[in-house]
């Protein structure tokens, strides 16, 4: 009986040395059966610490929390506070991505609430350093939007006007552009569209170019006479364009 007991209190996990355990190895670490109590206890030290590992997660995400909510007052804090200093950092912000006029920058200092005296005054000091460069921004605009999208020079004009360049510089810009290029843009582009129109009647391929034409500025009479011509040439030059291309229409 005496043998028995020390084997009861081992199969219940106390704290018996044991001399060799089941595996043939000494001390408590190695119970006899590790699916029963020792298991239990097991499972419960694993969920109690995982609760012990949630609660010093919390506690260490909400001091991040306040910490990162510090920071972030701070980050706000640390924002210029003069006017003068925050409508210099907004406009090399935005000068950073692409060249802009001076009335756009203008504009954006007025929806940030720039007292308009600042606003003027740092405007001024960035085109004396050249950053703000009204006359190369229209003349780079004139060439980029001609060339890629075959504006017109009333086109352009418009546009410009929106950007902020009128009078003289737009003029200066647009100068760039005679009537022959006008022309040969009208005439690209009804090229490229030609094809699109091919199976329809010819009174409803001259109002579809000639529309299309308008919307990029040209003129009516402009219009009218770059369609007529390129028309009369497919007819009588047996398909030019489709034999080049085929009859694939072309995406615009």
């Amino acid at each position: 009986m005496a043998a028995e007991k020390p084997a009861g209190r081992s199969a219940d996990g106390a704290g018996w040395d044991g001399g060799a355990g089941a595996d043939g190895r000494g001390g408590a670490a190695a119970p006899a059966f590790p699916e029963e109590r020792p298991g239990r206890r097991a499972g419960r030290t694993r969920r109690g610490g995982a609760d012990h590992s949630n609660g010093a997660a919390g506690t260490d995400g909400g001091g991040a929390a306040e910490r990162s909510g510090g920071a972030s007052r701070s980050g706000r804090t640390e924002e210029p506070a003069d006017p003068e200093s925050r409508a210099r950092d907004i406009c090399l912000r935005l000068l950073t991505g692409a060249a802009k006029t001076r009335k756009q920058l203008a504009d954006a200092l007025r929806k940030r609430e720039i007292p308009e005296e600042v606003a003027e005054e740092v405007l001024t000091r960035l085109e004396e350093v050249g950053l703000i460069d009204d006359a190369a921004f229209a003349h780079a605009w004139v060439e980029s939007r001609h060339s890629v999208r075959g504006l017109s020079r009333r086109a352009l004009a418009q546009e410009l006007r929106t950007k902020g360049v009128a009078g003289e510089l737009a003029e200066q810009a647009l100068a760039q552009l005679d009537q022959d290029d006008e022309t040969e843009a009208a005439r690209a582009l009804v090229e490229r569209r030609l094809r699109t129109t091919r199976g329809l009647e010819r009174q409803t391929r001259t109002r579809r170019l000639v529309g299309m034409l308008a919307r990029r500025g040209y003129s009516e009479g402009l219009a009218f006479r770059v369609v007529r011509e390129a028309l009369d040439e497919e007819e009588s030059g047996g398909g030019e364009y489709g034999a080049a291309y085929g009859d694939t229409a072309y995406q615009d």
